[in-house]
C-alpha cells in the first residue's frame, strides 16, 4: 500500500454480505422519489460538474443525508425518466453508512476495523460513503483524479478510501485503473465551496495535469474484493460498454489525530452528523 498508493484484498467480504447490499440498495431505489428541480446529472468532467453539481444546493447538502444522482442522458429536459427509474442511477451519497442498517454494520464491521489497526490508523473517522451502480452500457467514465483533490485536509496523506467490489469489476466493465507510486507528488487540483454570491457552489483550484495513459494499469478484482485507495493516488475508470454493471459500495475515512479537515472542502460535518469513529 505504501508503495504502490493502493491495494488489492480479494475476498475480504463474503458473497452473502455482497448480496445483501445489493439488495439493500435495490429497495432504497425502489422507495426512490426525487423531486424533479432536484435531478442532478452526475459527471466527473470539470465543466459539467461545475455546472451541474456547482448549482446544486442537492449535491451540497448531501454530505449527511442518503440522495440521488443520476447518468447522463437518462432525463428529459422535464426531469422525468427516459429509462426505468433502476437503471438510471449513477450513485447514491453520502452517508449510507451513517443511516442504513447493513451499510453501516459494514463499514464498521470487525474486519473493517481489525485492518485499520494493522495499517497504523488510530482516531479514523469516516467522512462519507457512496453506492456506484456503473450501469451496464451507460455507466460513465471517472476521468484520472486523485480523491484528496475533492477531500482535502491538512498534512496530506490522511484520507483514504475502502472500495468494495459487489459483483466482478473488469476491464469490460469499468474496473479502477492506477498509476502506482503516483501518490507521492502532493495535488495540483483542489474542489472547493466557492465564495457565497458565486455562480457555482463549487470551483476548482489549480489543474489536473496530463496523464501519460501507457502509466496507468487496469486492477480488476472479483466480487467481494476490496481495494484500499491512498488519498494522492492517481486513478480513473472507463465508460463501462459491456451488458453488465459494475456495483461498488465505498467509503472514505480519515486519520482524525493531529488532522484538519479543510473548511474549503464541499463535504462538511455537520451537527446532526458529526463525522462518525470507525471503531466502535
Amino acid at each position: 500500500f505504501h508503495q504502490d498508493g493502493f491495494l488489492v484484498l480479494e475476498h475480504f467480504f463474503t458473497p452473502e454480505e455482497c448480496d445483501s447490499m445489493r439488495e439493500q440498495i435495490q429497495g432504497i431505489v425502489a422507495e426512490m422519489e426525487v423531486p424533479p428541480h432536484c435531478r442532478t446529472e452526475f459527471s466527473t468532467k470539470e465543466g459539467e460538474q461545475l455546472q451541474a453539481q456547482g448549482s446544486s444546493d442537492y449535491f451540497l447538502t448531501s454530505g449527511d443525508k442518503i440522495r440521488f444522482f443520476f447518468e447522463k442522458g437518462v432525463l428529459d429536459e422535464r426531469g422525468n425518466f427516459l429509462i426505468p427509474k433502476e437503471r438510471s442511477v449513477s450513485k447514491i451519497g453520502h452517508a449510507l453508512h451513517a443511516h442504513d442498517p447493513v451499510f453501516k454494520q459494514i463499514t464498521h464491521s470487525p474486519k473493517v476495523q481489525e485492518l485499520g489497526r494493522k495499517l497504523g490508523l488510530e482516531s479514523p473517522v469516516v467522512v462519507q460513503s457512496m453506492y456506484i451502480f456503473k450501469q451496464p452500457g451507460i455507466g460513465g467514465e471517472v476521468t484520472p483524479h486523485q480523491d484528496a483533490t475533492f477531500l482535502h485536509t491538512e498534512p496530506l496523506g490522511r484520507v483514504m478510501g475502502f472500495w468494495i467490489a459487489l459483483e466482478d469489476a473488469t476491464q469490460e466493465n469499468g474496473c479502477l485503473w492506477f498509476i502506482p507510486g503516483s501518490h507521492t507528488n502532493g495535488i495540483t487540483r483542489r474542489m472547493v465551496r466557492a465564495a457565497s454570491g458565486a455562480s457555482t457552489c463549487v470551483e476548482f483550484v489549480g489543474s489536473e495535469p496530463t496523464y501519460d495513459d501507457s502509466q496507468f494499469i487496469p486492477v480488476p478484482i472479483s466480487k467481494g474484493g476490496l481495494i484500499l485507495i491512498h488519498g494522492e493516488v492517481v486513478h480513473k475508470s472507463e465508460l463501462n460498454s459491456s451488458q453488465f454493471s459494475r456495483h461498488v459500495f465505498t467509503f472514505h475515512i480519515m486519520e482524525a489525530k493531529d488532522t484538519s479537515w479543510s473548511k474549503d472542502n464541499w463535504l462538511q460535518p455537520t451537527p446532526e452528523l458529526p463525522f462518525p469513529p470507525l471503531y466502535t
